[in-house]
C-alpha cells in the first residue's frame, strides 16, 4: 500500500516548531512550489500536498489529533493512500481534499414550461376549457429515464475517481486558495455512463408533445398565470417533474372596457331622443337587453346596470355596467328639418344664426364621477 510522508516532514518543521514556524514553513515552500511560478511536472502534486499539510498542521486540534495518532509511526509509516485519507481518518469527511464536497445526485427536478393561451372577451368572463398542445421533456421508455442501455448500470467516473469534484488551486490577493468544483465529465455525480440507452442516449428523457387539458375560470385577467402542477419537463433520474405555466392574453372587446370587475360603454343618442325619451336597445355579455332614456336627458348621463361586468375571479358576485349617453347632435340637415329646428328654437327664446347672443351660461366643469 501507498504510504504518505510524515506531515512535519513535508514542511520540513520540527514536531515542536510554533504556529508560526508552521507558518513561515508553508508561506516559504508555497511560493517555491506554486504551479504559476514553478514549471515542473511534479510542482502541482507537491503544492497539494504542502497545502494540505499545513491545513492540518495550522489547526490546534487537527495537529494535536494527528500527534495523538501520529506518534511513534515515523515518517513513512502512514498506511493512507494520501493526505485526503489523513483527513478522513482523523477529521471525517469535512476536511482538506477532495472528500470535502458531497458529490451531486444524478435526480433532478424537471424544468417548468411556459405557454400563452390566448382567449376571447366572452371566455374570460364565463370561462372556458381549452386543450394546449405543450412541447416537453418525458421519461425515456427504453431506460425508464437511467439513461443507460437496459441491462447495465452507471459506474464510477474515470475523471474524478467518482468523487464528483475536481481541485483547482490559484494565487489570490489573499494568498493561495485551493478549491474544489464540481467534475464537469459526470456533471458531480462521481458516476459515469459508458453504455448510454440507444434511444435517448443516455439523457434519460426524450421530446414529446403532449395535449395538457386546462380548466380557465370565470372573470380571468389579461396577463394572469395559472399553474399546472406535473406538466413540465419530466425529471432527471426519476426526479420530480417540472410545472406548466399558462399565460393568459384577453383579447380586447370591440365595446367595453374592462376596470378591475366593472365594464364601461358609450351609448350615442340621437338629439330628439335624448330630448323626448325613448326606450333603447344596448348589448351586454349575456345579449341585448333595453334601457330607458328618460326625457331632457343631458349628454354625459351615466346609466348603470347591475351585475352586467365582469365575475370575480375565485369569489361570488359580479361588477356592473356603466353606460355613458352621448348626445349626437345632427350635421346632415335637410331643408325641412332645418326650419323645424330654427321654429323650435324661436319658440323657446333661443336666437340662431348670426344673429344669435349666446343663451348659455359658462360655469366651472363639474367633476366626473
Amino acid at each position: 500500500m501507498a504510504r504518505t510522508r510524515d506531515l512535519y516532514e513535508i514542511l520540513g518543521v520540527p514536531r515542536d516548531a510554533t504556529q508560526e514556524e508552521i507558518k513561515r514553513a508553508y508561506r516559504r515552500l508555497a511560493r517555491q512550489y506554486h504551479p504559476d511560478v514553478n514549471p515542473s511536472a511534479d510542482a502541482e502534486e507537491r503544492f497539494k500536498e504542502i497545502a494540505a499539510a499545513y491545513e492540518i498542521l495550522s489547526d490546534p486540534e487537527k495537529r494535536a489529533q494527528y500527534d495523538r495518532y501520529g506518534q511513534g509511526l515515523g515518517p513513512m509509516d502512514f498506511p493512507f493512500g494520501d493526505i485526503a485519507d489523513i483527513f478522513e481518518a482523523f477529521f471525517g469527511t469535512g476536511g482538506f481534499g477532495r472528500r470535502t464536497v458531497a458529490r451531486r445526485t444524478r435526480t433532478r427536478h424537471g424544468e417548468d414550461l411556459y405557454v400563452e393561451v390566448p382567449i376571447s372577451f366572452e371566455e374570460a368572463a364565463f370561462g372556458t376549457h381549452r386543450t394546449v398542445e405543450v412541447e416537453r421533456l418525458e421519461p425515456c421508455s427504453v431506460c425508464e429515464g437511467s439513461g443507460v442501455e437496459p441491462g447495465t448500470v452507471p459506474t464510477r467516473c474515470r475523471t474524478c475517481g467518482g468523487t464528483g469534484q475536481v481541485q483547482d488551486v490559484r494565487r489570490s490577493i489573499f494568498g493561495t486558495v485551493m478549491t474544489a468544483r464540481p467534475c464537469t465529465a459526470c456533471d458531480g455525480t462521481g458516476e459515469e455512463i459508458l453504455t448510454p440507452c440507444r434511444r435517448c442516449r443516455g439523457a434519460g428523457r426524450i421530446e414529446a408533445v403532449r395535449a395538457v387539458p386546462i380548466e380557465l375560470p370565470a372573470g380571468v385577467t389579461d396577463g394572469l398565470e395559472l399553474r399546472v402542477s406535473g406538466a413540465g419537463n419530466a425529471g432527471v433520474a426519476g426526479g420530480r417533474p417540472g410545472d406548466l405555466y399558462i399565460q393568459v392574453r384577453v383579447a380586447e372587446h370591440p365595446i367595453f372596457e374592462r376596470r378591475g370587475q366593472d365594464l364601461f360603454a358609450v351609448l350615442e343618442v340621437p338629439m330628439e331622443q335624448a330630448a323626448l325619451g325613448a326606450e333603447v336597445e344596448i348589448e351586454t355579455l349575456e345579449g341585448p337587453e333595453r334601457i330607458r332614456i328618460e326625457p331632457g336627458t343631458p349628454s354625459g348621463t351615466v346609466v348603470r346596470l347591475k351585475g352586467r361586468g365582469m365575475p370575480a375571479l375565485g369569489r361570488r358576485g359580479r361588477g356592473d355596467l356603466f353606460v355613458e349617453i352621448r348626445v349626437l347632435t345632427p350635421t346632415d340637415l335637410t331643408e325641412e328639418e332645418r326650419r323645424l329646428l330654427e321654429r323650435l328654437a324661436e319658440l323657446r327664446g333661443h336666437p340662431v344664426g348670426r344673429r344669435a347672443r349666446s343663451a348659455g351660461l359658462l360655469r366651472k366643469p363639474e367633476e366626473r364621477r
